[in-house]
């Protein structure tokens, strides 16, 4: 089989508040994440946002210690899969490749290419499929391969989604039952799921299958748990002025606090990371909303991070997969229809759920005042302050 390589992808985020500004500069420069009628206009664009909203970012990676842990956990990942691997006897070159921040996708190619890979597993860290995670990155891979003569000698096999890994549900199931017992009552904690939103247009029109494999997921996490709790399902992370999937993990809090809901155990379902989105926004911002309504015992399962059952769990779709026919990126970046959706297909503004939450809700108030004042020439930015 010759030299293996495994590309982990993820998302990426700025290691330090230093990165915050070219970050977002980065982030707003594709225009899969806005998409402006002019070409020129985005890199103008992005520097303006970025440069207008460093500040307020930078003060919200403050409070998570002053910038994503992603990359790092990620890094971590890799090394503990790396000795997994070499443990039940699969050497392995481990790479990893961030969408929007370093270590690049583009960087991780370059690697591998140079380390005369023979053949690769490409590995989303996105347990679930979604066209705006997953599907970005396979797109952005899909269109290395056909611009790199290197790479085409490559075998190579891709896995769309893994949420059915029997080692990532038995790991899930660890970490919310260690939370479960620290309550004198564990079996009938309310245990919330919560995972990363889309707009409901990519379910409905793009033919998203992601709405379906994270209820799939949370059926068979409960089912792996073995446990008679009550659970809840919501999405959270929504910007802009599109309906997303529902129910928004905020209403289903307000909601389960009026029922008279008290212990809670939230999961974060499609998330395999610490990150901006679990403690910024589950540990900050979803526990004010939960205490408000009067769920006050709050508390919130890791992320699988470099959990061991884990990190056996990704070793085993490795090895299964360079056993099985490959999968091609061509198989898998197709979509049924195409509609405004993510990369959009025509003029509008928005954003993508590939940004961190933060700074994509920054950067849509930002974006909203920048578009109200080149139309009307009018200094409207307090709108801004009123919406925050």
């Amino acid at each position: 089989m010759g030299r293996v390589g495994v590309l982990l992808l993820n998302l990426g985020g700025p290691d330090k508040l230093e990165d915050v500004g070219p970050f977002l500069y980065n982030l707003f420069s594709d225009p899969e994440i806005i998409r402006l009628p002019f070409s020129w206009m985005q890199k103008p664009l992005a520097w303006l946002i970025a440069t207008r909203r460093q500040k307020t970012s930078q003060a919200n990676y403050k409070h998570i210690g002053g910038g994503s842990p992603l990359r790092r956990i990620t890094e971590e990942q890799g090394e503990a899969l790396k000795a997994q691997l070499g443990a039940m006897g699969k050497e392995a070159n481990i790479y990893v490749g961030m969408r929007y921040w370093h270590p690049y996708t583009e960087e991780a190619i370059a690697l591998l290419t140079q380390d005369n890979i023979e053949s690769l597993v490409i590995l989303p860290l996105y347990p679930q499929f979604s066209i705006s995670t997953s599907g970005s990155s396979f797109r952005l891979l899909d269109r290395l391969w056909q611009e790199n003569p290197k790479l085409q000698p490559l075998k190579y096999t891709v896995i769309p989604s893994w949420y059915k890994e029997p080692g990532y549900l038995q790991a899930m199931a660890e970490l919310i039952t260690q939370q479960l017992n620290q309550y004198p009552n564990p079996d009938e904690v309310h245990i919330f799921f919560s995972a990363h939103g889309v707009p409901k247009s990519y379910v409905e029109e793009a033919g998203d299958p992601y709405q379906q494999e994270i209820e799939e997921c949370t059926a068979l996490i409960m089912q792996t748990l073995n446990r008679p709790n009550p659970h809840t399902l919501a999405y959270q992370s929504r910007v802009g002025p599109v309906e997303w999937l529902q129910p928004y993990t905020e209403d289903a809090l307000k909601a389960l606090g009026a029922k008279g809901v008290k212990d809670l155990v939230v999961v974060p379902i499609s998330f395999v990371s610490e990150h901006i989105e679990t403690l910024q926004e589950i540990d900050i911002e979803y526990r004010e909303i939960a205490e408000e309504a009067g769920i006050h015992n709050f508390r919130r399962a890791a992320a699988p991070n470099t959990h061991p059952v884990f990190i056996k769990a990704l070793a085993d779709l490795v090895i299964d997969s360079l056993e099985r026919p490959s999968l091609k990126l061509s198989q898998v970046t197709q979509m049924k229809k195409r509609v405004k959706m993510y990369p959009q297909e025509q003029w509008e503004w928005g954003l993508t759920t590939s940004a961190e939450v933060w700074n994509g809700r920054i950067a849509m108030l930002g974006f909203i005042a920048l578009v109200i004042e080149l139309v009307t020439g009018q200094g409207l930015l307090h709108i801004i302050g009123l919406l925050q």
